[in-house]
C-alpha cells in the first residue's frame, strides 16, 4: 500500500526534529508537532482505505 510507505517516511523525517525538541529546541518542536499532526492526518487516511477495501469485499 503506497499510502502506508508514505506514512513510514513521514515517521522517519519527524524523527530528527523529535530528538532536537527533547533537547530543548523550541523551533523543532514546533516542526515535530506540526509533521506530528501530519501523520495523523495520513493514518486517518489509510484507516479510511482499509475501510472502503473491506466494504468492497463483503
Amino acid at each position: 500500500m503506497e499510502s502506508f510507505e508514505k506514512l513510514k517516511q513521514m515517521v522517519a523525517m519527524a524523527e530528527d526534529d523529535i530528538a532536537k525538541a527533547e533537547g530543548g529546541n523550541k523551533a523543532a518542536g514546533t516542526r515535530a508537532r506540526k509533521q506530528l499532526q501530519d501523520i495523523r492526518n495520513a493514518a486517518q487516511d489509510i484507516r479510511k482505505e482499509i475501510l472502503a477495501l473491506r466494504d468492497q469485499t463483503d
